[in-house]
């Protein structure tokens, strides 16, 4: 199944966006999800994870407070909203699926991805 992401675009210091991502698969309700960021010349980083049930969340220190993960099972869609955003969230961002019993943060352990979004945060 694909992952298809929307959402992203520039916004200023302190502002918000909504990023969604669309998985195509009726099975999507079964997978963890979670957001992953790459800025330039960096690694992928963890950014917030959802267990298959919404029941779960967790959330890399950078963006506890400001980030909220979010998923809609009948929609079969995941939404990060992002408020109060920084410059150094500038990053391309990326939707990941896991079918796994616990909520991982590795992206290595991520097996279906999607195409990745860019956002930047500038005046």
């Amino acid at each position: 199944g694909q992952l298809v992401q929307s959402g992203g675009g520039l916004v200023q210091p302190g502002g918000s966006l909504r990023l969604s991502c669309a998985a195509s698969e009726r099975t999507f309700y079964m997978y963890n999800m979670a957001w992953f960021r790459q800025a330039p010349g960096k690694e992928r980083e963890f950014v917030a994870a959802i267990i298959w049930s919404g029941g779960l969340t967790r959330y890399a220190d950078s963006v506890k407070g400001r980030f909220t993960i979010s998923r809609d099972n009948v929609k079969n869609t995941v939404y990060l909203q992002m408020n109060s955003l920084k410059p150094e969230d500038t990053a391309v961002y990326f939707c990941s699926a896991d079918r796994w019993h616990e909520l991982r943060i590795e992206s290595e352990q991520y097996t279906k991805w999607g195409q990745g979004t860019q956002v930047t945060v500038s005046s």
